[in-house]
């Protein structure tokens, strides 16, 4: 695995957004031929992107909640979903957050977004 400065760095991000027990299951299920895209993910999302100084982490959540929604990518909304409230994004701000995106994206991806919402509740209630 690259050891480089934006590697470390992007690593230190993702932990902290999405989770130790998250990142390191993913680190764990990568083999041979998709830890390149682990290394590409950690390097320039979270090494490039996440770590700019122009957003606050809770504005970035948002934005990626928003777009994950209009991607209908159920899998990452879960994760991000959970990163969000890890960034002090409130349930009701999730709420509005997927009103608005039903507006823009559609009823069924706002639909998708509270089921997949409601899930992430349940689990961490738990």
């Amino acid at each position: 695995m690259a050891k480089t400065e934006r590697f470390e760095k992007g690593m230190a991000m993702r932990r902290k957004v999405l989770g130790d027990a998250y990142v390191d299951q993913s680190l764990t299920n990568a083999d041979e031929f998709s830890m390149p895209l682990q290394e590409f993910v950690t390097e320039n999302a979270w090494g490039a992107v996440w770590v700019r100084d122009g957003l606050s982490l809770r504005a970035r959540s948002m934005i990626t909640v928003a777009a994950i929604i209009a991607l209908n990518r159920p899998h990452e909304l879960k994760l991000h979903i959970r990163g969000a409230l890890n960034n002090g994004i409130s349930k009701t701000e999730l709420s509005e957050l997927f009103l608005h995106c039903g507006a823009y994206c559609g009823a069924p991806a706002a639909i998708d977004a509270f089921r997949i919402a409601k899930a992430v509740f349940a689990e961490d209630n738990n």
